[in-house]
């Protein structure tokens, strides 16, 4: 036992402080040999209870060393098995006890702490790291007690959900599967069948086989409706047309019918006379039917264990039997019935649906099975009641033949839509036809009665029924007008639709249904027409045609500078129209050739903005006039012309230099030109030449030569006056 610190010193003199080293010395000794001698003493303490466990994985340790806050805590032991120290790192502890314990963390930390002879390390609890997987509420990870059992690790994951298979529970520990019967435990109650959980175990909760490979809501009702019996070798095996097919226990001196019963009865689909027994390797054919009728018990075939019970479908067999009737022809469900001796026809025809739509009521005929024909008029007997029902004997068969329609107008529904040619449009009778290769177009629209007076066809329209699906468009009209080969006509298929568009009825009604005419067809009307719009238009019409649909032109319209825009040709062109010059020539030369897609536009003579004219073709007049700006000038106007154009010279104008500036090829010159002496004379070789591109300025009177000197002698004529006055 090592002592820290230093012998106290006595303050006499030397030899005395040997004498006191000696005794305190032999002090010593003595109190040593009597702790060495002590039995129990606190050197060789008894174990504690926790001495002698072995630690686990999830167990919490508990470090105290004084003065260092660090090592002050809880430490848990790891899934590795190790506790991780500050400054040191992971030390291995599972499977020591708390003294072997104790020792490693020990030896660990003196290699980062100086003194740790006041550590302590206890155990402070015991915990379970479980995973629970497989039919759970919440599988995944639980942190239990050390004491836990295997109900409370699932009731921690949540609990079972419906569907676990509750006898082959499993506890996976390492490479080793315990597999135990949860089942017998809550029958029970006995503890023992559990078993004990360690560290780190895996408890998987299988599904029951009854669930299938599909989840589905697993309750009473679903187990019901599978059947019982389905890991039982010994199970009845039920299906075919039954409600719920499936496999039942067996239990003895149950019937064949006792186990359809338990598979919910028959369908009403279900051919219960020719049912199949299987039993050991054996069909038997049980006729259920028979057995009703007569209730011989003999009749029921003996069921064993592991039997296959199969009822077959009606439909899947001709059945023959003594009270077997045949119903064909258009009825909803033609088939073989049962009908007792003294069945009649309305029994029989509503066993079979009742007749279709197609069927011909006024000829039923009964195929007797002697060899006879009875005949029946059923619509007649459902109005007047006047006849009696015919009897329907066991192996008749009643025949509902087919309306015969007139040979003018048949069924469109009984004409298949591979044999079929659609009319729609403009025709007399639209509606589908019964095509053949050999027929043509013109014989189809003939089959539809033809055109209707409105009918435009110069745009008739074919959609293909086979290839892309696009629209041809056909001038059907020109090619009755001119004439040509029937060859030349598109080729009619089964399934093309055929439409004749209708002409509008007026220019205003073709404005507003603007939407039904195909861009390809139109022509655009801009600018200052009375009904300006999108309008219908053929290689047949001119421009006139299509102005004049607009209602023509309104009187603020610039006819002499009406544009087209062609649309559709490589760049961009446009057409300038002086139409004010056709109307004063007549000259057709003048009009244009418009097409499909063309915008004509009419701008606007009074509100235009004076940058749309070019300077090369304008004259600009400035000065004293009632309107000065930029003139639209042609050659053949004077300068009179002009400024009437402006409004005329204002009241104080300086009529008398007028001032004609002329931009030339060669140079510029300005001429004057009086107004006032040309007014007194009318002589109009006075008048200057204006041409496109030239000025023309009238001053104001302010401007005059009499002017500034009649301003200048005004102010002269006072001063005059004043040396007068002086001088006198």
């Amino acid at each position: 036992m090592a002592v820290s610190g230093s012998l106290p010193r006595s303050a006499g003199p030397p030899g005395e402080a040997r004498v006191f080293s000696v005794h305190w010395a032999l002090f010593l000794a003595v109190l040593l040999s009597l702790l060495v001698l002590l039995p129990g003493s606190v050197l060789a303490q008894p174990a504690t209870p926790n001495d002698e466990v072995r630690l686990r994985i999830g167990d919490i340790l508990t470090l105290s060393l004084p003065g260092e806050p660090a090592l002050n805590g809880e430490f848990p032991v790891d899934r590795r098995g190790r506790v991780v120290l500050p400054e040191v790192g992971a030390v291995d502890v599972a499977g020591r006890t708390l003294p072997e314990a104790n020792t490693i963390i020990r030896n660990a930390l003196a290699r980062a702490y100086r003194n740790i002879s006041p550590l302590a390390v206890t155990l402070k609890e015991r915990r379970l790291f479980i995973t629970v997987l497989g039919y759970v509420a919440k599988p995944g990870e639980v942190d239990l007690p050390a004491d836990s059992t295997v109900q409370e690790a699932i009731s921690a994951a949540g609990g079972l959900i419906q569907g676990a298979q509750l006898d082959k529970f499993q506890v996976r520990r390492g490479n080793r599967v315990i597999v135990f019967d949860y089942k017998r435990y809550l029958d029970t109650g006995d503890p023992r069948i559990l078993p004990t959980l360690q560290p780190l175990d895996t408890i998987f909760i299988p599904s029951s086989p009854a669930t299938g490979n599909v989840l589905v809501p697993f309750d009473s009702r679903t187990l019901s409706e599978q059947g019982d019996g389905t890991d039982n070798p010994n199970a009845i095996k039920v299906f075919g047309e039954v409600n719920r097919p499936g496999s039942f226990a067996y239990k003895d001196g149950m019937s064949v019918v006792d186990m359809i019963m338990r598979a919910g009865g028959v369908t009403r689909y279900a051919s219960i006379d020719r049912i199949r027994v299987i039993e050991g390797g054996e069909p038997k054919v049980f006729n259920m039917r028979g057995f009703l009728d007569t209730g011989d018990t003999s009749l029921l075939p003996r069921i064993q264990p592991g039997a296959t019970i199969f009822v077959p479908k009606e439909e899947e067999e001709i059945r023959r039997s003594i009270r077997t009737v045949y119903v064909i022809g258009e009825v909803n469900r033609p088939g073989a019935f049962e009908a007792p001796p003294d069945s009649r026809l309305i029994e029989i025809l509503a066993n079979a649906g009742g007749p279709t739509r197609y069927a011909d009521t006024t000829r039923i005929r009964i195929l007797k099975a002697d060899g006879g024909t009875e005949n029946f008029n059923l619509s007649r007997f459902s109005e007047t009641g006047v006849g009696t029902l015919p009897e329907i004997l066991p192996g008749d068969a009643v025949y509902v033949p087919e309306k015969i329609e007139s040979a003018d107008r048949p069924s469109w529904l009984k004409i298949a839509p591979q044999r079929a040619v659609e009319v729609i449009g403009a025709v007399t009778r639209p509606g589908r036809y019964e095509w053949s290769d050999e027929m043509s177009l013109l014989d189809l629209i003939g089959e539809a009665g033809g055109p209707t007076q409105r009918g435009d066809l110069a745009h008739l329209q074919i959609v293909r029924a086979r290839g892309d699906g696009r629209a041809i468009t056909l001038d059907l009209a020109t090619f009755l007008s001119e004439g040509g080969s029937i060859s030349d006509l598109p080729k009619i298929q089964a399934g093309d639709v055929v439409r004749i568009p209708e002409l509008p009825s007026s220019p205003i009604d073709n404005k507003g249904n603007w939407v039904t005419l195909p861009k390809e067809d139109v022509i655009y009307i801009m600018g200052q027409v009375s009904i300006p719009g999108r309008y219908a238009f053929n290689k047949n019409m001119t421009f006139l045609d299509i102005l004049t649909a607009a209602n023509g032109p309104t009187q603020s319209a610039d006819l002499r500078n009406v544009r087209i825009s062609h649309r559709g040709l490589s760049g961009s062109k446009v057409t300038q129209v002086n139409l004010a010059q056709y109307f004063a020539t007549g000259d057709e030369t003048l009009l244009p050739k418009v097409r499909n897609g063309d915008v004509i536009f009419v701008p606007d003579r009074q509100n235009k903005d004076w940058f749309e004219d070019p300077k090369e073709n304008t004259v600009r007049v400035l000065g004293s006039v009632a309107k000065p700006g930029r003139y639209r000038f042609v050659n053949d106007m004077t300068l009179l012309d002009l400024l009437a154009e402006a409004g005329g010279p204002t009241a104080d104008a300086y009529q008398q230099k007028i001032v004609v500036v002329n931009l030339g090829c060669c140079r510029e010159q300005a001429r004057l030109f009086n107004l006032v002496e040309f007014a007194r004379t009318g002589d109009i070789t006075k008048l200057p030449v204006v041409q496109a591109g030239d000025t023309v300025y009238i001053p104001n009177a302010s401007q005059s030569d009499w002017k500034v000197f009649t301003d200048a002698m005004q102010n002269i004529l006072p001063i005059i006056a004043l040396i007068a006055a002086f001088g006198g």
